[in-house]
This record gives structure tokens, C-alpha cells and sequence, in this order.
């Protein structure tokens, strides 16, 4: 699977309603076939970088870059944020998530 971790840091003014302004984004993203995950978190030590984790299987990640939401949320974003995001794109193997055998329930 290809697994994608993207950090993004949001002018103040954006931060409180960048999850909305993703929304549709996310929204089409999720229902893309090959999409295993798409999931946004906060920073708890500063509340303007956001974390998106992303996986796909392989193959299907090109058609997601190529589609015209993502065209279009990169046009939303590109405004709100201080920074070219930082990116860890790799592929690994798997399907999903495993469970963590060092604290298991």
C-alpha cells in the first residue's frame, strides 16, 4: 500500500475552519476506490499544524493526484497555509492497519 503522511501549517486566521474548508476534500477522497484511509489531526503543541494520514492501495494513489478534487483542494489550501507542507509518501507492505502487540487488550 502506498502510505502518505502530509503536515500542513495554517495561518491563524485559517486554522479555526480549515477541517471544514478540507471537507469536501476529504469527503470525495474517501469514497475514491483504493482509498484505505484519509484522517486529519491537530498538533497538540500548536493548534495551526494539522496532520493528514492518508493510504491507498497500490496503483490507486495516481489516480487520486490526478483527480479534480484534489486539483481543486490544492487551490482551497494553497491560500491558508505558511508553508509548503512537509511529505512522507512510501510504499509498505500491508493492507491496513495491524494491531500493537506491545499493548495488547
Amino acid at each position: 500500500m502506498i502510505f502518505i503522511v502530509v503536515k500542513f501549517n495554517v495561518r491563524p486566521e485559517h486554522s479555526g475552519h480549515w477541517l471544514d474548508r478540507v471537507g469536501p476534500f476529504t469527503k470525495a477522497t474517501r469514497a475514491e476506490p483504493g482509498n484505505l484511509w484519509f484522517e486529519w489531526s491537530v498538533s497538540v503543541e500548536d493548534p495551526h499544524d494539522f496532520v493528514l494520514v492518508e493510504a491507498f492501495s497500490d496503483g490507486s494513489a495516481e489516480a487520486h493526484v490526478g483527480s479534480a478534487h484534489f486539483s481543486e483542494a490544492m487551490d482551497t489550501m494553497r491560500p491558508m497555509l505558511t508553508r509548503t507542507p512537509e511529505i512522507i509518501s512510501t510504499t509498505v507492505p500491508g493492507t491496513g492497519w495491524s494491531t500493537m502487540g506491545e499493548l495488547t487488550i
